[in-house]
């Protein structure tokens, strides 16, 4: 199967380029707003619409800076040591998930605390959105035809264009699948059963470890990187801690809000 030729520029004007990519992170925001919204108007929160813009704003904010640092970090930090400026042009691609979701915690903490809200109440509301973000950025990595996945005979394989002749996994597909409408309905299920404060949250950090973890068996690791220890590839080795922590923490907090006998 060939890739679809995509342009990744949806309108150029004069010099301007919007791209699919930059597109998707504005419907992710946009999207966050109105769920963080309702979930406000649902528990009855004291919140007001330029309250939780406010928040939106600080957690987008986050999410750029942890995941492009998380990048450098994670990813290929001898490059950005050799050159420190590069660290900045986030125009030219890099973003780490696992960053992103640390300075979106730390963002989204810092503002709730300022305002003396709960933080894992709204981190439960919050999260919601998460799956919606990352469908919209995997679509948006295939688009790109970035992260495909590894060599593959399966009938649907693709040729990507950076992939060589060989078809591979559009492991793009698969992660925009499980991390986005899956595990959205994993947290709506979740929250249907009204869990203690925090345990959506959790849920949504374990959910994402499994499938990534998951994803990362059929997705082309880092050329730069390749295979830690021979075996596990560095999304791996970030998500399986998140599963594990995500599934104590949810213990945890169920046997905490249990009243004692």
């Amino acid at each position: 199967m060939q890739f679809p030729t995509i342009d990744p520029v949806f309108l150029q004007v004069g010099p301007l380029a919007f791209r699919w990519y930059g597109l998707m992170y504005i419907i992710s925001f946009v999207a966050a707003y109105f769920i963080v919204s309702a979930g406000v108007k649902r528990k009855k929160l004291l919140l007001s619409r330029d309250d939780v813009a406010d928040l939106i704003f600080s957690v987008a904010l986050g999410i750029i800076l942890g995941g492009r640092f998380g990048y450098v970090l994670f990813y290929n930090l001898p490059f950005y040591l050799d050159h420190p400026l590069k660290a900045f042009a986030v125009w030219e691609g890099g973003m780490s998930f696992h960053g992103g979701v640390s300075g979106a915690i730390l963002a989204g903490w810092w503002y709730l605390r300022k305002k003396g809200l709960p933080f894992f109440l709204m981190a439960d509301i919050g999260f919601m959105a998460g799956p919606v973000g990352l469908f919209c950025g995997r679509i948006g990595n295939f688009i790109n035809g970035e992260l495909y996945g590894r060599a593959t005979e399966l009938p649907w394989g693709m040729v990507f264009p950076g992939g060589g002749p060989l078809r591979r996994h559009p492991s793009q597909l698969y992660e925009a699948i499980l991390e986005g409408p899956v595990l959205l309905l994993l947290l709506w299920l979740t929250s249907r059963r009204n869990p203690p404060d925090g345990v959506v949250f959790w849920s949504f950090i374990a959910g994402y470890g499994l499938f990534r973890s998951f994803v990362e068996l059929f997705r082309e690791p880092d050329a730069q990187i390749g295979l830690l220890f021979g075996s596990i590839s560095m999304g791996q080795l970030l998500s399986l801690p998140m599963f594990l922590l995500g599934v104590t923490m949810i213990l945890l907090t169920a046997r905490k809000s249990q009243p004692r006998t």
